[in-house]
């Protein structure tokens, strides 16, 4: 079994604007030292062993349905879980 972690994020040359909307906010409530906000997606899977490595499992549950590879970026992390 194994636990991973998927994060997806804008790419840089894609506009974010809750990102704005949230850099505004955190201005007006006086954290004028925050200079960007960039919001994201973050996934926990948990994946059963299987005759594929898992890399090319999550790669490609990523670029089918868990990410717009158009507009998005992604990177995982992977951990073996422990046995209870």
């Amino acid at each position: 079994m194994y636990k991973v972690k998927v994060f997806v994020t804008l790419r840089e040359s894609v506009l974010d604007p809750q990102g704005t909307a949230v850099k505004d906010s955190l201005h007006s409530l006086n954290y004028s030292e925050v200079s960007d906000v960039r919001i994201g997606k973050y996934m926990e899977l948990s994946i059963e062993k299987s005759d594929r490595p898992v890399e090319e499992v999550v790669k490609e549950m990523c670029e089918r349905l868990l990410a717009n590879v158009v507009i998005e970026d992604y990177r995982f992390e992977i951990e073996e879980a422990v046995a209870q």
